[in-house]
């Protein structure tokens, strides 16, 4: 078991279903990453909720083993603005209270641009 203190805390930021197809590998590799014992990560996955459906979410974190995202942002939809307005606001939320050492995001959604 990693020592909260001494990871390194990264934040892993998924919101579509290609998304979460980029994220799988990376979550995977620090999970074999942290077996070794040096220098582990502390990943904190989440997921924004642009795709909220459980056909186009739910069944991703299923299929490719995925966690539980440990933060879901639960933005749902609504225009372009509207989407990424409240993900900024959001998310900034999260990185005052988890002060993470390194983000992650991947995509091409409104999500990831916010």
């Amino acid at each position: 078991m990693m020592s909260e203190r001494s990871a390194s805390k990264w934040v892993l930021v998924a919101s579509a279903r290609p998304n979460f197809m980029k994220i799988a590998p990376l979550m995977r590799a620090i999970a074999a990453h942290n077996r070794t014992g040096d220098c582990p990560v502390r990943p904190i996955l989440v997921h924004t909720g642009q795709h909220y459906d459980a056909n186009m979410s739910d069944a991703f974190f299923r299929d490719l083993n995925l966690p539980e995202p440990d933060i879901h942002l639960g933005i749902g939809s609504g225009t372009h603005g509207e989407q990424t307005g409240r993900v900024i606001i959001e998310f900034e939320k999260i990185l005052l209270r988890e002060t993470p050492d390194l983000v992650i995001v991947v995509g091409d959604v409104n999500s990831t641009m916010a």
